[in-house]
């Protein structure tokens, strides 16, 4: 198990069955966020894989003085162009009173302190265009680059 990572008043930390309700309440405010719904099948699956070592899905809890003030959510795939693990982060969230403080950044850093130690060949993420503020986050990692993204529902 790899060790908390501490970021000024952060802690970066695996998530726990303890963590569920306030973990849920930070979703919650997330799927708000992006004028979406996720039914409580999804988001109760979405925790146990989380959990689940063996699922391929992980998570990372930001805490400040004991309460959880953010999230990360990521895959792990394989890929066509590399033979080491990819890691997809689909999820990041930070408790609106406490953006601007660090936390989003603590996450992602935390992010490639893991990937450099486990091997993955790269760390990526999308987020919408007219997300300002994420994009005001992520240009500090990497620039974003030129591909389109197409999505086909099957369900």
């Amino acid at each position: 198990m790899i060790s908390p990572q501490e970021s000024e008043a952060f802690t970066i930390r695996q998530p726990s069955r303890e963590d569920e309700a306030s973990w849920r309440k930070l979703w919650a405010q997330y799927v708000t966020f992006y004028e979406a719904e996720v039914g409580e099948e999804v988001t109760g699956g979405t925790w146990q894989r989380i959990l689940d070592e063996d699922a391929g899905m992980f998570g990372r809890i930001a805490e400040c003085d004991g309460e959880m003030v953010g999230f990360s959510v990521c895959i792990l795939h394989a890929g066509s162009w590399t033979l080491d693990p990819i890691c997809y982060l689909e999820d990041l969230f930070v408790d609106p009173a406490m953006r601007g403080r660090g936390v989003g950044k603590a996450l992602i850093e935390d992010l490639m302190i893991l990937g450099r130690e486990r091997g993955w060949s790269r760390l990526y993420w999308h987020t919408r265009a007219s997300n300002a503020v994420a994009r005001k986050l992520y240009d500090i990692f990497a620039e974003a680059d030129d591909f389109v993204r197409y999505r086909l529902f099957l369900r």
